[in-house]
């Protein structure tokens, strides 16, 4: 997979979408929404397509909810969506794109630390032809103890997934409408869109944006999620490349086990041939040849479950459902017709 192209800054002539999505994940960012909803009805002044704001409220307990709920009644740009209980990020983004109406969609988080007078900018390099544009904070301003294990993450994703980008885990990220209806997301993936997209032939690629001090709150994010991190980047490697053929990758393996054990077998029957021709002298003794084969029948045992466990994912991708990895416990007065 080759590395992101470098995105058109301009927008020329009039934009492929008409309209524009905003989907700005909330837990417990009471204090920063009203700044952040003025930063945006500033910025969509200067755009030349309508835009919605959808704000998620992901089990926030802070009273976020009704800062959402006042906006929504004042301003009849904003959507809010309000969970039952923190599902995490990707599930709010999962919510937020099934909402979303506009041909092109953006993402930021609601600390303020993702400056909304970028959007115009994103929204230009999706009218250039990239299907999605991930920010790139080059110049952070975050403690070392983040930086530093953030740059260790993003090469190893890069170098796993075959998708370069300098901030996978940037939340500022530009979509066309097109990725967002049809990437999947769930545990932690969020992390992972660039990637899933890539995956499925759509274009990636970055733009270097202003990252802003916290002004409010604190990071929810700890050494732990990088732990989270190495596992869903393994998912996402098995998901982008065996996903829809899971028994190429358990088949495969299965040859191992199961090959070593049938030439295991083999081996010892010749044993026993030349052990009754020639006398107890020759070959694997009588305990050595009960040890052997036990364990050649163990190799073929799992080489057969991992065939077996092949067929049934092939059967489970076949007919698995998509249920959303989130409950909603309640919308905002103002939501229009289908909202998802």
């Amino acid at each position: 997979m080759p590395d992101p192209a470098p995105p058109t800054h301009a927008m020329e002539g009039p934009p492929p979408f008409d309209h524009v999505s905003l989907v700005i994940p909330v837990f417990n960012e009471r204090d920063s929404l009203g700044p952040l909803h003025a930063e945006i009805s500033e910025v969509a002044k200067t755009l030349p397509m309508p835009v919605e704001m959808i704000f998620v409220d992901d089990g926030s307990n802070d009273g976020s909810w009704d800062v959402v709920s006042k906006l929504a009644a004042t301003d009849g740009r904003v959507k809010g969506v309000r969970f039952r209980r923190n599902f995490g990020k990707a599930a709010a983004l999962a919510a937020g794109f099934r909402s979303a109406r506009g041909g092109a969609v953006v993402t930021l988080d609601a600390d303020l630390q993702d400056d909304p007078h970028e959007i115009p900018r994103f929204l230009a390099a999706i009218a250039g032809g990239q299907d999605v544009v991930s920010g790139w904070k080059k110049v952070r301003h975050d403690p070392w103890h983040k930086v530093f294990p953030s740059r260790v993450f993003n090469a190893l994703v890069g170098k796993v997934t075959g998708v370069h980008l300098h901030d996978h885990n940037c939340g500022m990220k530009g979509y066309r409408g097109a990725v967002t209806r049809e990437v999947r997301l769930y545990g932690e993936l969020h992390r992972f869109i660039p990637t899933l997209a890539a995956a499925k032939g759509f274009t990636v690629g970055e733009l270097v944006i202003k990252h802003r001090a916290r002004k409010f709150g604190h990071s929810k994010y700890g050494w732990q999620r990088f732990a989270k991190g190495f596992f869903d980047l393994i998912t996402v490697r098995l998901l982008t490349k065996y996903g829809s053929r899971p028994q190429h990758l358990l088949g495969n393996l299965a040859l191992v086990p199961a090959g070593l054990g049938t030439l295991g077998l083999f081996a010892l029957a010749l044993n026993a041939i030349a052990r009754a021709v020639w006398g107890a002298t020759v070959g694997v003794d009588p305990l050595g040849q009960i040890v052997g084969v036990l364990f050649a029948v163990g190799l073929l045992l799992l080489g057969s479950q991992l065939f077996l466990t092949g067929l049934l994912a092939e059967v489970v991708v076949d007919r698995a459902g998509e249920r959303e990895p989130y409950s909603v416990s309640e919308r905002t007065p103002a939501w229009e017709a289908d909202p998802g």
